[in-house]
């Protein structure tokens, strides 16, 4: 296989194959991300593609079950030739079970019905979305590129085709002043959606970023440990009767926050209860820097 530059995944497809099929990401205008500043987007060609598949068959042989097509929002190559890559990945390992990719909300919506049809016929199994907030306020703050509306409609778009999706939201990233609003219209936009999984990540200031610019200057005023706690109560409280797998799998987070919903909701719920009777200064530093 062959990588240019850092590849993302994320944290469950920690034992999949890795297959770089685009380079960077599309929008690359995030307030808050600094994964892909140093790359300029590209979509690899095919026939490179089909060769890294390939290359992983002669070194693997038929033992990957699981692959995920990096990088940042791989959603948006055309359709037939992911169809085409997809395809032969299933011819090359018989044995695979799950295709993954991710994908944002503006080239999700580039994609009709029809062709999300196409890409889970041919094994797509899941998208990871970064939804990242349900407010258009904090949306508009971070340059997200999609309002709540958009991120409904192109959530149940990809439901409608049968392909899982995985949202995720950033606690904290709303900042002191729109946290409330953040976890309330980030509960009610996952409420429409209903989606199979719920990923949480607490918002770090990323140098480099315009977020982290807003934070040097004080405009941005990042939560201490027990407001993400608090925020993360508030927004699990508004989730109402859905049947979503809520995942805290990642170390920004001051407290893992996970279960099934609705079922594991209060235990949730007492679980953040518990951290916020520990002192502030037993977590991580709020200004810990992502790296």
């Amino acid at each position: 296989m062959r990588y240019e530059g850092t590849v993302y995944r994320p944290p469950s497809e920690a034992y999949s194959l890795i297959i770089q099929a685009t380079i960077g990401c599309p929008h690359n205008k995030c307030a808050f991300c600094a994964l892909y500043k140093k790359s300029k987007f590209k979509i690899r060609p095919v026939k490179d593609i089909k060769e890294d598949l390939a290359m992983a068959r002669d070194y693997y042989g038929d033992t990957v079950k699981t692959a995920f097509f990096a990088d940042g929002n791989t959603i948006m190559m055309p359709t037939k030739d992911l169809v085409d890559i997809f395809s032969y990945a299933h011819q090359l390992f018989s044995k695979l079970e799950r295709i993954t990719l991710y994908g944002s909300v503006r080239f999700i919506l580039r994609k009709s019905l029809s062709a999300l049809k196409q890409l889970k016929a041919a094994g797509l199994l899941r998208i990871h979305c970064g939804m990242e907030s349900g407010d258009n306020e904090v949306l508009q703050l971070i340059n997200k590129g999609s309002t709540a509306a958009e991120i409904i409609k192109a959530s149940l778009l990809v439901k409608e085709a049968g392909i899982k999706i995985s949202e995720y939201i950033i606690v904290g990233v709303g900042g002191r002043q729109m946290w409330q609003q953040h976890a309330i219209n980030s509960a009610q936009v996952l409420n429409k959606i209903n989606p199979d999984f719920i990923r949480l990540r607490t918002f770090m200031p990323c140098p480099g970023t315009l977020l982290y610019q807003k934070y040097k200057q004080g405009e941005f005023k990042l939560l201490t440990a027990h407001q993400a706690l608090r925020e993360t109560a508030l927004f699990v409280e508004t989730l109402a009767d859905i049947s979503s797998n809520l995942l805290s799998d990642h170390p920004s987070n001051y407290c893992d926050v996970s279960g099934k919903l609705p079922a594991e909701k209060s235990k949730m719920l007492k679980e953040i209860a518990i951290a916020l009777t520990i002192d502030g200064s037993k977590f991580r530093n709020p200004e810990t820097v992502c790296l």
